[in-house]
């Protein structure tokens, strides 16, 4: 049973056609890692890689990778062991990649992935709309007239109410 799923595994790999290189994760375990495949720029199936930069610590502590394919593609990352957590040692990274929208627009996305999560910034990302104007000047009003402490006045004993005098 072993050998017909370690067969079809590699038939699996040869029909994809998918190149692999073998990289050591911050475990220690090498772990097979597919190189560039088709992208958005210019939609090159196995776009040819350019630059290809893979710096591990022989400790496994840290990181650096970058790589640029032939169609546009470039991604960089690199990250190390951070303070250890309630689950123990956690990787910190940052990194950027960009390529070419199908619509032809440049795609560039920056990031950081800590114990805070993953916090992208980019000019594709949406934002959220501007604050209207009568809203902020409703918040400048109330930061200038702080509620007054006072009796509420026109309520019955027991009942609330949000109006202060």
């Amino acid at each position: 049973m072993f050998k017909l799923v370690v067969v079809s595994v590699l038939v699996a790999l040869a029909v994809a056609q998918v190149p692999f290189r073998r990289v050591i994760a911050p475990t220690g375990l090498p772990l097979p890692v597919p190189v560039a495949r088709a992208g958005y720029a210019g939609g090159e199936a196995g776009a040819a890689i350019v630059s290809l930069r893979n710096d591990a610590a022989p400790d496994s502590s840290s990181y650096d990778f970058a790589f640029e394919t032939q169609n546009g593609i470039a991604v960089q990352e690199s990250g190390a062991l951070g303070p250890a957590g309630p689950e123990g040692p956690a990787i910190a990274a940052t990194g950027s990649y960009q390529y070419t929208s199908p619509e032809g627009l440049p795609v560039q996305i920056s990031y950081r992935a800590d114990e805070n999560g993953f916090q992208p910034i980019g000019n594709v990302l949406p934002t959220p709309p501007p604050i209207p104007e009568a809203i902020l000047r409703s918040l400048e009003y109330n930061a200038a007239h702080p509620e007054q402490e006072g009796p509420i006045v026109g309520v019955a004993p027991g009942l609330r109410t949000y109006y202060r005098r």
